[in-house]
């Protein structure tokens, strides 16, 4: 199997509900108007209860309550709740997976950290659009859950990793891509934007693609992610590219700065899309 094949697989048990459709659609609709974007969100309490939390989260540190889709809508723009309704997808997923190939726990606080630090780099970085990479960093590594959904076995040789070993390094020899190959190309099945895709199927090649700060944040995010899940194991040092960092002009106390926001953000985050209870 290849990438493509396992992102296929994974497209039934881990699909878009119609309403990220209908979003997409309005969104490339030059007519439509804000009260078009809140009848599709509205008709799910759910994810209208879920997108107002995560609206009046630290992700986004609105100075007043948000109360109404509407209102969020008006705030943050269409893009940022499609945004939303992805994150709400990922958190969704975990309702119905039950899997001992991997540590759930630690896989989930990876993406919700690596988000959160793709937000505040992305900041330091001078990137517009931080939504969208925030939702890149929550969904880069997706394709992890995809593997011990399908191949049980091939997952638990890919967590045998290490300093020596990174985790995209085991991945290649054992599966011969990474499970972010399988993230892209579920997200492009998904039809997300290519903006967001990106990033997450080259953040690997970072030192290859000086050009694009996108790729080169997230290339960032992810490391600080691996340190914060496995302090004993791996370090700044060990992971990180400091030319990477220079010619976005991010020090290692903005490095510092991002880590320390995403740990103390990530368990509230996670709290609010219900991930506690369906790690436990």
């Amino acid at each position: 199997m290849n990438a493509h094949d396992y992102a296929i697989q994974a497209n039934g048990s881990f699909a878009l509900p119609d309403a990220c459709f209908k979003v997409k659609a309005l969104m490339e609709d030059e007519s439509s108007c804000i009260e078009d974007f809140a009848n599709v969100i509205s008709v799910d309490p759910s994810m209208t209860s879920r997108l107002l939390q995560i609206a009046n989260s630290a992700i986004y540190s609105f100075p007043g309550e948000v109360s109404t889709i509407s209102r969020a809508i008006t705030i943050i723009g269409t893009q940022a709740i499609y945004n939303m309704m992805l994150v709400d997808v990922a958190a969704s997923a975990f309702k119905h997976f039950s899997n001992q190939a991997i540590d759930l726990k630690r896989f989930w606080r990876m993406s919700v950290f690596c988000g959160l630090a793709t937000k505040n780099l992305s900041i330091k970085a001078g990137i517009r659009d931080i939504e969208r990479l925030f939702v890149a960093g929550l969904l880069q590594n997706f394709g992890e859950l995809i593997v011990a959904k399908v191949s049980p076995e091939l997952a638990k040789t890919c967590e045998n990793y290490d300093a020596e070993h990174l985790p995209w390094m085991v991945q290649q020899q054992t599966l011969g891509f990474t499970y972010t190959e399988i993230s892209a190309e579920l997200l492009k099945i998904w039809q997300i934007p290519e903006k967001i895709i990106l990033p997450i199927r080259h953040y690997n090649e970072a030192q290859d693609i000086q050009i694009n700060k996108d790729v080169k944040v997230l290339y960032l995010a992810t490391r600080l992610a691996l340190v914060d899940a496995h302090p004993d194991r791996f370090s700044y040092d060990d992971t990180i590219d400091e030319s990477l960092c220079q010619s976005l002009g991010i020090s290692t106390d903005d490095l510092n700065l991002a880590a320390d926001f995403a740990s103390q953000e990530a368990e509230h985050i996670l709290s609010i899309m219900d991930a506690k209870h369906f790690t436990r």
